[in-house]
């Protein structure tokens, strides 16, 4: 298990070294209005990618007995969402162009809506070796996906093509990892479509869809909001703003909950107790999430001019206001998993359109406000999606409050730890604004006092550490 997590780690690493890197040089080669246009038409097909595979990735992880016949069902659903979505896509481009007042959005999205013509074959792929937990295999799928994305990106932007380079390189990226996929396969693997057993299967599927998609309204809404009450700059910076903050996401979230997942479905089929599984996890990813915002709120400005430079000076404010509600909501963003692995995925979908619904009420009134506003209301729904999820835990699981803490009692240590010595550095600094020599400063003494306390406490993380060979 400690090697699938030290793959994992490995591919959502590389992963997020390339989207930084790619970040860091496209933040210079296009305008914040061109990164806005783009924002508008990811975050409007990310939307449409909720309804894809109508949860078929999910069922094909979770289900208990999965036969070949099941597979192919899977598949058609697959195929017949993708494909549907694609032309929907398409069609509807010029309209919300025309909604945006943004030209080029039309285009951007046409080239887009091209993706959903290959994900369902190589989702379905990923998904089998992610129910094997073949890590190995699912890294070198990954690397082919994001090294072409970063090299067809760049090399798009070089040569001027403006919003058009992020979303051909997107599709480039797509291509390679369906590529890939024929090449990592797990054995058995359907890739004829079959019409038996499709209606058991659609119930199920879209229950799980109903949830992924009212979750990712909550997400898309702050973007969708931004961009029709503010206009396509002030898109881009909080982009940019929630960017630094889902740096944590990328490399550690997105690296465990691969895992995760298969693992507390495999616990649930065999009788086990993914709750504790559910706590272990919340107490390693604590101790790495709560220095990190806390961090980034700390040192936003230098930490913002070394990424992206100066001229996006403006995400500092977004950044500081978020990073706090950040850090308290990364105690429960795995609750989703065990969730839908113990098969209460009635009770996320109930979570997801309460903590939607309040997230709209209040982002609407707040973007009126001004971007700052709207920043606060993002962090202010983080609060309420908190909550929520700890309610549900503790009717489901039994899970108290003063259990979850004591668990995650090391990880505050070992925050404290960390943002004492940077503290000290910007109190150093006295009136001058801190600058990226105090970031480097900051961030070496946080994390040696950091790696102090997580040893000194052996602390949960240091064990997980040593079985995969990153400690000593």
């Amino acid at each position: 298990m400690a090697r699938n997590f030290a793959f994992g780690f490995a591919e959502k690493y590389l992963q997020a070294a390339l989207a930084l890197a790619s970040s860091i040089i496209l933040a210079r080669l296009l305008s914040p209005s061109e990164i806005g246009v783009y924002s508008i038409a990811a975050v409007l097909t990310g939307l449409a990618q909720v309804f894809r595979d109508l949860g078929t990735g999910q069922l094909l992880i979770a289900r208990r007995d999965l036969s070949r016949a099941e597979q192919r069902a899977l598949l058609t659903i697959s195929i017949a969402m993708g494909w549907g979505l694609a032309l929907l896509v398409a069609a509807s481009a010029d309209a919300l162009a025309h909604f945006y007042r943004q030209p080029q959005l039309a285009q951007v999205l046409h080239i887009l809506a091209l993706n959903f013509v290959l994900v369902p074959f190589s989702s379905q792929v990923t998904a089998l070796l992610r129910r094997e937990m073949r890590a190995g295999a699912l890294l070198r799928v990954s690397a082919s996906y994001n090294a072409t994305q970063f090299v067809a990106t760049i090399a798009l932007a070089s040569n001027g093509s403006g919003p058009c380079a992020l979303a051909w390189g997107s599709f480039a990226a797509t291509l390679a990892g369906f590529l890939a996929g024929l090449f990592q396969q797990p054995a058995g693997m359907a890739w004829r479509p079959g019409l038996h057993g499709i209606c058991a299967l659609v119930r199920p599927g879209g229950l799980a869809v109903t949830s992924n998609a009212i979750d990712e309204v909550g997400v898309v809404a702050p973007d969708l909001v931004a961009g029709k009450l503010l206009g396509v700059q002030e898109v881009a910076l909080l982009g940019k703003a929630q960017s630094v903050l889902s740096l944590f996401n990328q490399a550690v979230t997105s690296a465990v909950s691969p895992v995760v997942f298969p693992l507390f479905a495999k616990q649930a089929r065999e009788g086990g107790d993914p709750l504790q599984a559910y706590i272990a996890a919340a107490a390693c990813i604590t101790a790495l999430s709560w220095p990190f915002f806390l961090f980034a709120g700390l040192f936003a400005g230098p930490l913002v001019s070394l990424l992206y430079g100066q001229q996006w000076q403006g995400c500092v404010p977004l950044i500081r206001i978020m990073c706090g509600a950040a850090a308290l909501y990364s105690m429960f963003n795995m609750a989703r998993y065990l969730l839908l692995a113990t098969g209460h995925i009635g009770e996320q979908a109930r979570i997801d359109a309460i903590a939607v619904a309040g997230r709209l009420a209040i982002l609407v009134p707040a973007g009126l406000a001004g971007l700052e506003w709207l920043a606060a209301a993002v962090a202010l729904s983080l609060l309420l999606r908190s909550w929520l999820v700890l309610r549900c835990l503790r009717k489901l699981y039994g899970l108290e409050p003063a259990v979850l803490l004591r668990a995650l009692r090391k990880s505050a240590l070992a925050t404290g730890a960390a943002l004492a010595p940077a503290m000290l550095v910007l109190a150093a600094a006295r009136n001058e604004a801190p600058g990226v020599l105090h970031l480097l400063a900051g961030g070496g003494a946080g994390a040696l006092g950091w790696g102090l306390a997580i040893w000194l406490q052996q602390h949960p993380l240091a064990g997980f550490l040593r079985r995969t060979g990153w400690q000593p």
